[in-house]
């Protein structure tokens, strides 16, 4: 079996190859195939996978790099897409010209969201026609943020062989189950009530011997100061909700203490990431102990991540530290899709009939059933009205970035910051647009 990682000169790399040639992902696949439009990243990540330390009896599988897309993409049976447009640098200027305008800055959400989705989207397309062309019969697993709206947009030209798929939600659920008492089962879902779009979602039941352990946790401050959410939203936040809400809606909850955060922060998350890497990738084209160089690196990296989240700067868990969120769901994901083996994962899905209020085609993030013929969202209880109407505002801008991306469209573009719910005034919308537009020229070209 081939697989393919569309970006494979990406930061996160490593722990995939390592699942691969190890435990029970092992001997699943074959070949890798890292791509990449940056050669000297794909020099500097295949240095580490080959230096990387592997239990004895681990097999390595077969490892390749390529420039060319249609080339690597040739006879995949699996395609990870995990690409950053723009790059780092890019990041960084998401993040600041939405500062500069008293808004969020953030690579996901907000307005830095939306510029990351207008150039995610256009790259992403062009690997969809190619993986149409070249292997029709293999499977996308989308890690490429932001997630739902790239796998949306994937969806139109690979149908529902295209799947997203992030680490939060899973984490969330992971965590929030250990302090209510609740074991989970892997590859199960059972009693799990988790409903929202990536980056926007609640869990809102825990259901073990016919009781919803749920409700419980949230009246107990204390256990819900035992993890990481928890301490996150603090207690009377989750109580109110009747949920416990995904780290990203820190976001939209506290919005006045974000923008006010990372506005005094010494660097934007962005800037410390291009600094990192500036460095990193140089350093791992020379040093005799790339792996070790690149562990390091990761370490303080998860080490900043959603810091301005956390009170008082207080670390992350040691769990969130040691890795193992999105290589375990994408390759749990792959061997279920290849192998036919099922199991249940939080995905970004198709929504068909599972959430009657949502078209059916907007794109989910849901526990789902993954097995040879795709992923099939469980059974889900309907939204409350607060979760309707935030999805709702969420999905109208997904809808105008992916018209924008696909018709080349400058005004479903401007539609997307005007109608979203972090963004305050069409006028601070024009402005933004105009910033991007010259931040990125690309980006103003691609209308004309």
């Amino acid at each position: 079996m081939k697989l393919v990682i569309v970006g494979g000169g990406g930061f996160r790399v490593p722990l995939v190859y390592r699942a691969l040639a190890t435990g029970q992902f092992a001997g699943v696949i074959t070949e890798v195939v890292l791509h990449d439009s940056d050669p000297s990243r794909l020099k500097a990540i295949a240095r580490v996978l080959q230096t990387m330390p592997l239990p004895a009896g681990s097999s390595r599988p077969q490892l390749e790099t390529e420039s060319a897309l249609d080339h690597a993409l040739a006879g995949a049976d699996v395609v990870f897409a995990a690409i950053r447009s723009g790059g780092a640098a890019g990041r960084v200027l998401d993040e600041r010209v939405a500062l500069d305008e008293g808004l969020l800055g953030q690579e996901t959400v907000g307005a830095g969201g939306i510029s990351y989705a207008l150039r995610s989207v256009p790259q992403m397309l062009t690997v969809a026609e190619s993986m149409r062309r070249v292997c029709p019969a293999a499977w996308l697993i989308n890690f490429t943020n932001p997630a739902g709206m790239v796998t949306g947009a994937m969806q139109a030209v690979l149908g529902d062989k295209a799947i997203g798929i992030c680490d939060s939600a899973a984490g969330l659920v992971s965590r929030a189950a250990t302090a209510a008492g609740v074991p989970l089962v892997e590859g199960s879902l059972a009693g799990v009530d988790y409903v929202g779009l990536n980056h926007l979602g609640w869990l809102r039941g825990l259901t073990y011997d016919d009781v919803d352990r749920l409700p419980g946790l949230l009246a107990d401050p204390q256990r819900l100061a035992s993890f990481e959410e928890g301490r996150v939203f603090g207690p009377d936040l989750p109580r109110l909700l009747g949920a416990v809400p995904n780290e990203y809606l820190f976001y939209y909850y506290f919005h006045r203490e974000a923008v006010r955060s990372l506005s005094g922060a010494a660097e934007t998350r962005g800037a410390f990431l291009h600094r990192q890497q500036e460095q990193l990738y140089t350093e791992l084209l020379t040093t005799p102990e790339p792996f070790a160089v690149w562990d390091g690196a990761r370490l303080a990296r998860e080490e900043g991540y959603l810091a301005e989240a956390r009170p008082d700067a207080e670390e992350r868990d040691e769990a969130g530290l040691a890795g193992g969120g999105y290589e375990r769901i994408a390759l749990a994901a792959m061997r279920a899709l290849l192998t036919g083996q099922p199991t249940e994962l939080i995905v970004n899905v198709r929504n068909g009939g599972t959430l009657p209020a949502l078209p059916p085609d907007a794109v989910v993030e849901l526990p789902a059933r993954l097995d040879q013929t795709g992923a099939t969202p469980l059974p889900a209880g309907p939204l409350t009205t607060h979760q309707l109407g935030l999805m709702g505002q969420l999905l109208a801008v997904e809808e105008a970035v992916i018209h924008s991306a696909v018709h080349a469209d400058r005004d479903s573009a401007l539609r997307a910051f005007l109608v979203h719910p972090l963004i305050d005034s069409a006028h601070a919308a024009s402005r933004l647009l105009n910033g991007y537009e010259r931040a990125f020229p690309d980006l103003a070209a691609f209308w004309r």
